[in-house]
């Protein structure tokens, strides 16, 4: 037998252990070890009823990810699952931790379910672009019907035993010693005579048609681009119309469409990417680890504040320093607003709320961040300003402490050079509304000591953050591959494009909004604001003003104004073309004598996509990110590029690099712009017929 499973009996019940620590996971070794288990506990003429259980810290918690891509061994899955629904004898899941995807799917093969009152369960295969393939989307309905079936499984969320069990999933919940317990309650069903109970026998409901197309329809929004959760509700409708046998060959038929999809490849390098980047390459887990106790956050404004309620969640106090007491007020209020807000949607009660409100102190004063573990400055995004906070920070911190920047775009280094302690200074650079986003661009400088990234990064995990450790250049990796972007927008706007028509090739290809309503959501100052400053600090080499500064200068900002490239009508934020806007593209291409051509949505797509391949391979060359995962993260999570095309760098392998590269060249020589030179990295790799994925 398997070592990783094993079989006892205890009392007059049988009982299959799963020990494949950490998580159990159904690996071949545990499917052929559950089968050789259940085996020994059929023959076993003094086990009156069977219980399947997980040791250590969890039932199976699902698949073993490390099998994902390589040939499938027998038994199956979904083998297994059949196996035991066929047990001539009474079987009962005992569940504690996570029992997910196919861990749940065991479950369903059992004929009662008994679970710890702490323990969840779900169906997240949606989440890797893929649908339950073990029969959960057959099973399931019977069991709960089909409408609450496919949301569960479209959703893919863990859901708690006690909505389990209401839901009619778990037949009974328990307390204490979860063995001791799902004995005596296998005990109990063998005294009362109670029934097999095979979920496949099971009737389940026939739904009208109306009710996938509206769920669909509900959905189409959210998920859009996706492949994965329309083929879910195809499988449980499936349920719905066909007989088990039938509808376990529709599962197979519509779960392997998906395994073989580009969005479903796409998915998952993001699943094992998301994994991948927290663990950075010359950092070892043996790094000591500084303990962050207490936050000090220097601006109080919408991004301070946004910063502040990351470590507030996360139970970390915060000492919030603004030059004036209205600023103060302003921002603790406005934290207050957003923590009410989140209340009344219902996902944390006033208890919770007042909790991380007691965790703010403020001070118009330095000297008060003396014992501050970490300190994030939010300040201006001005060298000067910044270089003045750092020059206080070095002065009142204690040794020990790290100093943080939030700045997108300017040298780290030399904000660094502006303290006696460099190897303590980092990039924090959050992404607007702070409170919100996902990524965390963790920023080394050249001297950035290995014990502060270490600590940053493990700190990104426990503030519920995605940390990329990056190097310093201008706009670092998300924003330097944005500018580039953006410029080719503009650009095309003024050969001849509209800004409707460039957001909409870039919204149709997946982005959660165009380049030029992104400014307007950024707000058009912010931008111009860093073009005016390097035309101060670097006139040779800042860029030309354009109608976007022109735009700016009139202070039309964006949403925040009612106007910026596109008008916004008041308590609405759907950009509608605007004359304004439109005047101004017309005077520019007049001053500068530029004569507008039909431009195709293919050009759009390509500039504005293939720019940005040509300069995260640069960027790779150059080390500022390590590896092409890294890229991937910070526009999946900091820019909303589409998790089902895997990230820029992988879609671009997706594409073919000698197709892209074959571009880029062809653009650089027509137009002679340095931003088109191919890179010397994806020039090799094209020419080797090799992907970004290998490196």
């Amino acid at each position: 037998m398997s070592e990783v499973v094993s079989y006892e009996r205890d009392g007059d019940i049988g009982v299959i252990t799963v020990d494949n620590p950490p998580v159990n996971a159904l690996g071949h070794a545990v499917r052929q070890g559950i089968v050789d288990a259940l085996d020994k506990g059929l023959a076993d003429d003094g086990a009156k009823a069977l219980m399947i259980i997980g040791g250590g810290r969890t039932f199976p918690a699902g698949a073993d990810i490390r099998e994902f891509g390589k040939p499938p061994q027998e038994p199956s899955l979904p083998d297994v699952v059949q196996v035991l629904e066929n047990s001539d004898k009474l079987l009962i899941a005992a569940v504690h931790g996570t029992a997910l995807g196919g861990g749940m799917e065991i479950t369903l093969g059992c004929d009662y379910r008994v679970a710890l009152d702490s323990a969840k369960m779900g169906l997240p295969e949606v989440n890797l672009g893929l649908l339950p393939g073990a029969g959960g989307t057959q099973r399931l309905p019977r069991l709960i019907g089909a409408k609450a079936a496919m949301q569960a499984i479209v959703e893919g969320k863990p859901m708690k035993a006690a909505k389990l069990k209401d839901m009619g999933v778990i037949d009974e919940v328990v307390s204490g010693d979860l063995k001791a317990e799902a004995i005596a309650y296998a005990e109990k069903l063998v005294a009362d005579g109670a029934p097999r109970r095979k979920v496949s026998e099971l009737s389940v409901e026939k739904e009208s048609d109306n009710v996938f197309s509206e769920f669909e329809q509900s959905i189409a929004r959210k998920k859009r681009g996706f492949l994965a959760p329309f083929h879910c509700i195809k499988a449980v409708q499936a349920a719905t119309e066909l007989d088990f046998a039938a509808g376990m060959k529709r599962e197979r038929e519509l779960f392997t469409e998906l395994l073989n999809s580009p969005e479903s490849a796409a998915q998952r390098h993001v699943f094992f990417a998301e994994r991948e980047v927290g663990k950075v390459p010359g950092i070892s887990k043996e790094t000591p680890k500084r303990d962050i106790k207490q936050v000090g956050i220097i601006g109080a404004g919408t991004m301070g504040g946004g910063i502040a309620m990351n470590f507030l969640s996360a139970g970390i106090p915060v000492k919030m320093l603004e030059m004036k007491q209205e600023a103060l007020d302003k921002g603790v209020a406005l934290i207050r607003k957003n923590y009410e807000a989140t209340a009344k949607k219902g996902r944390m009660t006033s208890d919770q709320v007042e909790k991380c409100m007691s965790l703010i102190s403020t001070s118009l004063s330095y000297d008060d961040l003396s014992d501050v573990d970490l300190v994030i400055e939010a300040v201006f995004e001005n060298m000067k300003v910044k270089k003045q906070v750092f020059g206080e920070l070095d002065r009142v911190c204690k040794d020990g402490a790290i100093l943080a920047t939030n700045t997108s775009t300017l040298d780290v280094n030399e904000i660094a050079q502006s303290t006696n302690r460099p190897e303590d200074v980092i990039g924090m650079h959050f992404f607007s509304p702070a409170n919100v986003m996902k990524l965390l661009e963790n920023v080394r400088g050249e001297a950035t000591s290995d014990e502060v990234i270490a600590t940053v990064m493990d700190l990104s995990k426990r503030i519920g953050k995605v940390g990329v450790l990056v190097g310093v250049c201008n706009g670092f990796v998300g924003n330097r591959i944005l500018h580039k972007r953006q410029a080719q927008a503009v650009k095309l706007v003024n050969e001849g494009a509209t800004p409707s028509q460039v957001d909409k090739v870039l919204f149709d290809f997946g982005l959660p909004m165009g380049p030029f309503a992104m400014a307007d959501l950024a707000g058009l100052d912010v931008g111009w604001r860093i073009r005016e400053g390097l035309r101060e600090d670097d006139p040779e080499n800042a860029p030309e003003r354009d109608w976007m500064d022109a735009l700016a200068e009139q202070e039309r900002w964006g949403q925040k104004t009612g106007g910026g490239v596109f008008d916004y009508a008041e308590g609405d934020r759907t950009p509608r073309p605007s004359d304004t806007a439109m005047a101004e593209i017309e005077k520019y291409r007049k001053e500068k004598g530029i004569e507008t051509r039909e431009v195709s949505d293919q050009e759009i797509l390509e500039r504005c996509l293939y720019v940005m391949v040509n300069e995260g391979a640069k960027i790779l060359e150059e080390g500022i990110a390590m590896r092409p995962l890294d890229v991937d993260i910070v526009w999946i999570y900091g820019y909303g590029f589409p998790v089902y095309r895997g990230g820029l760098m992988f879609w671009a392998d997706q594409v073919g690099l000698d197709k892209i590269h074959a571009k880029v060249k062809q653009f650089y020589d027509e137009s002679g712009d340095p931003v088109w030179q191919p890179s010397a990295l994806l020039e090799k790799l094209a020419s080797e017929g090799r992907k970004f994925g290998d490196l």
